[in-house]
């Protein structure tokens, strides 16, 4: 057992670092593959082009800047003799970072490439694009902060963990927060995306994809609050002393009910917008009617992942 409890311990810390890094590393590929287009299309604007690319790679790494941080966490930990428990609460931690850290450093760098492709064609739109993109940017990285809160209150209580229950527990909650993290992550991306594309092809649509772009990314996130509220009550809720099996199976459950609930919700609210945010680019005066035809479909879209919230908490008070 304490062979295994060492492998998951050193285990984690490597999967920390190494699958955020990938994620990350094909993100940056393809965010300087449409720097490169765009500077081809459009040779006078590679200076703001250049910029762009930068700025939006820095934020690439966001995901793997965590994760380095968290393997440092853990590496630290090194003194601490390590049982099986506390090992099996610590893929918790792997799952609140990789999960996220993998999609969002791949996903985040699609409003790069399009914004970079916006400049070509609107380099005098160059300052608004950039805002734009880093506004977009900043609420993609929304899911992975939230795993790194959730892996430093795992990282905390996991030293005190003595029996398996505990270490699910803990574990049940970081897998919550990872996989509740994909589908909306994805959804936000692919809005922003087409949102960075409209105002590349219809600069005065500008101010009106601005406002849409808040009220739908918003919304688009949601389920991921949910995942956050899911993890931590996984993580706040006692054991019961006379099946603590039981209560472990009803973690896990709640875990897969919150975080597989969220993904089809997440993106298709992300679709949804995104085709709303297409015709509003073509046709902004009709922005009114599109946009309450969007918000209405995302909300009635994010019941689902309300009902899947609903059975996870039944899941964790009742059994």
């Amino acid at each position: 057992m304490i062979e295994m409890a060492e492998f998951l311990h050193y285990g984690v810390i490597v999967a920390t670092v190494a699958i955020t890094v990938i994620g990350v590393g094909i993100g940056g590929g393809i965010a300087s593959q449409g720097a490169i287009a765009a500077i081809n299309t459009q040779p006078s604007a590679r200076s703001y082009v250049t910029r762009i690319a930068v700025l939006g790679m820095a934020l690439l790494d966001t995901a793997a800047i965590l994760g380095i941080v968290v393997a440092i966490i853990l590496f630290r930990n090194n003194t601490i003799p390590h049982a099986y428990p506390t090992s099996i609460a610590e893929l918790g931690i792997a799952f609140a970072i990789c999960l996220p850290g993998f999609v969002i450093g791949l996903v985040s760098s699609f409003p790069v490439y399009t914004a970079c492709l916006s400049v070509a064609r609107q380099p005098f739109l160059s300052q608004k694009i950039l805002r734009f993109m880093l506004i977009t940017q900043t609420l993609i990285q929304t899911p992975i902060i939230f795993g790194f809160i959730i892996a430093l209150f795992i990282n905390i209580q996991a030293a005190g963990v003595t029996t398996v229950a505990e270490g699910i527990q803990l574990m049940a909650s970081g897998l919550c927060m990872g996989l509740g993290s994909i589908g909306p992550a994805i959804g936000m991306a692919q809005f922003a995306k087409t949102a960075c594309r409209g105002i590349g092809i219809n600069r005065n649509a500008y101010s009106r994809i601005l406002t849409f772009t808040f009220l739908s990314e918003a919304i688009i996130e949601t389920p991921i609050i949910f995942s956050l509220l899911i993890a931590g009550l996984i993580i706040t809720s006692p054991i019961a002393s006379h099946d603590p099996l039981l209560t472990s199976i009803a973690f896990i459950s709640a875990a897969l009910a919150t975080g597989l609930g969220t993904m089809g919700p997440g993106i298709s609210s992300g679709k949804i917008a995104s085709a709303s945010c297409k015709e509003i680019t073509h046709n902004p005066e009709l922005y009114g009617t599109l946009s309450r035809a969007s918000l209405f479909g995302t909300s009635l879209i994010d019941t689902c992942a309300i009902y899947a919230l609903l059975i996870s908490i039944m899941l964790i008070v009742w059994i």
